[in-house]
């Protein structure tokens, strides 16, 4: 669906920069008079000395409605809206709701995601040096993937934590839902303490 919504959106907004560009090179060249065409009435782009709003358009303004006024103001500001929900759309990640895990009956069963992220956090809390664990599944075209944020105590060592993620928690995961991979993002911070008074 969201597929669907971003093509129709971006053909519309390419057609409609290209019928702008269009007309303003015509208006520019001066292709109206060259190639003895008639511009439809009240075309504002007839020549290249021609300009968009000359000094006399706001004077129409001056007569117009309120309602006129709430049309030039609220259509922008409704265009405005729907390109920031748009963008808003685009950066949102697609977040897993469910895994199909392979059941071994040829029908599968569906595991909520967070019971995975749950299980994949606990896991990897467990592990040494690992004060907390935090795991989003998201939905890839390439497959499940998982986003892990783990804050280290002082004394663990990195790497030695990133092949006991990879090697067991994700692995674990991956096995029990019957994944084919699970690949994923970690990221390591170190733990915030509390500054300790010494005496």
């Amino acid at each position: 669906m969201l597929k669907a919504v971003n093509r129709v959106l971006l053909g519309l907004a390419g057609l409609a920069l290209l019928v702008l560009g269009l007309a303003a090179l015509a208006g520019g060249l001066d292709l109206w008079r060259r190639w003895e065409l008639d511009p439809p009435s009240g075309w504002p782009w007839n020549g290249p000395d021609e300009v968009l709003l000359g000094r006399g358009s706001p004077a129409w303004w001056q007569d117009a409605g309120w309602w006129r006024w709430l049309v030039v103001i609220g259509v922008p500001a409704l265009l405005l809206l729907l390109a920031l929900w748009w963008l808003a759309v685009q950066l949102r990640r697609q977040r897993a709701d469910a895994v199909l895990v392979d059941s071994g009956d040829g029908y599968g069963a569906l595991l909520r995601a967070r019971t995975l992220e749950d299980a994949v956090a606990a896991e990897a809390g467990t592990m040494p040096g690992v004060e907390r664990a935090k795991v989003a599944l998201s939905r890839r075209r390439t497959g499940t993937r998982a986003r892990v944020a783990v804050a280290l105590a002082a004394h663990a060592g990195p790497a030695g934590t990133l092949a006991g993620l990879r090697d067991e928690a994700l692995e674990h995961a991956r096995t029990s839902a019957g994944l084919d991979k699970l690949s994923a993002d970690v990221r390591m911070r170190s733990a915030r303490h509390r500054a300790e008074r010494v005496s």
